[in-house]
């Protein structure tokens, strides 16, 4: 297996997805419940597409209607209540604008970044990144500094949206391999036959047994990638190979519903020809498992900029 994985080890960037409102959401990777008023409102303007759109919502909110901010931002969108009384709309005309309703909050958050990038068409460099920069740190900071500005907290939130951005697009073009591939299946490997624990991390104090999502964070945290615990947010670490396109290396995610990637419940290494790293369940032991299940979900290339972009509250 080493041997063919050898074969993929080379280094390579994201291609680059295309702009405006022709990004198409990646399978699963917003909630049923929420794609399709992602996938309108993300193209309410050029500015902004469905993947942008869905890669906010996951940062702000992780796709949680109900979740409250210590900085008392609400919701899905995580409005704050005096933004949202001037910039929250009644998404689905009934008559309300509804912090808490996702069908008035997603448009509300749509509505508000166009807005924004109105304020913003003039200055000089990419919309939407000055759009995001604006939504950061204010449109008269970015208008004042011909772009976005030198504020690492705004710089940082720009590059983290555009990078999650990759995650929630369905990739028009090939995935270029990661060259961190072939040292996490090696890890791996050397794992096989070892007692799975549920919520293994592989420490003295686990006797080095592991879980699912644990044998993956570790296999990629031994190469210098750090993945988010649980298997759900380990699928936002990149963008999404086909079946057809799977590389030794990849993450495979497995779930009982395969419209929502917030329902996955397992994942493993695929190493080639149809099969897969594992640690599967209670009883059983690190093994090579096939991946071609009624439950199989998709896949992830974890790439490095994926994974820090991911947020840790989520």
């Amino acid at each position: 297996m080493l041997l063919v994985v050898g074969v993929y080890v080379v280094a390579g960037n994201l291609a680059n997805g295309v702009s405006g409102g022709t990004k198409a959401l990646a399978k699963g990777s917003v909630p049923a419940a929420y794609q399709t008023l992602v996938q309108k409102w993300g193209n309410l303007c050029s500015a902004i597409n469905p993947a942008l759109l869905a890669a906010q919502l996951y940062q702000e909110s992780g796709f949680d209607p109900d979740v409250t901010s210590h900085a008392d931002a609400r919701g899905i969108a995580q409005f704050i209540p005096s933004t949202w009384a001037t910039h929250g709309i009644d998404g689905d005309g009934d008559g309300d604008r509804d912090i808490w309703d996702p069908n008035d909050a997603i448009p509300s958050a749509a509505s508000y970044d166009c807005e924004l990038a109105k304020y913003v068409k003039d200055v000089p460099g990419d919309t939407t990144s000055n759009m995001l920069a604006a939504y950061n740190a204010g449109a008269y900071r970015v208008i004042k500094a011909g772009g976005v500005p030198a504020i690492s907290e705004t710089q940082n939130y720009v590059k983290t949206i555009r990078t999650l951005e990759e995650s929630f697009a369905a990739p028009v073009s090939r995935v270029d391999p990661s060259k961190q591939a072939a040292g996490a299946i090696y890890y791996a490997q050397k794992k096989l036959g070892t007692p799975y624990l549920w919520g293994g991390d592989g420490t003295a104090a686990d006797n080095g047994r592991f879980d699912c999502s644990g044998l993956t964070k570790a296999a990629y945290e031994s190469v210098g990638i750090t993945l988010p615990r649980v298997a759900n947010d380990q699928y936002n670490a990149g963008p999404h190979p086909a079946r057809d396109e799977l590389l030794p290396g990849d993450l495979v995610f497995f779930s009982d519903d395969l419209t929502n990637s917030r329902a996955i419940r397992h994942v493993g290494i695929y190493v080639g020809g149809g099969y897969m790293i594992d640690a599967p369940r209670t009883g059983a032991v690190i093994r090579f498992d096939p991946i071609d299940t009624p439950d199989y979900f998709g896949a992830t290339r974890v790439t490095e900029d994926g994974a820090k972009a991911l947020p840790t509250t989520v």
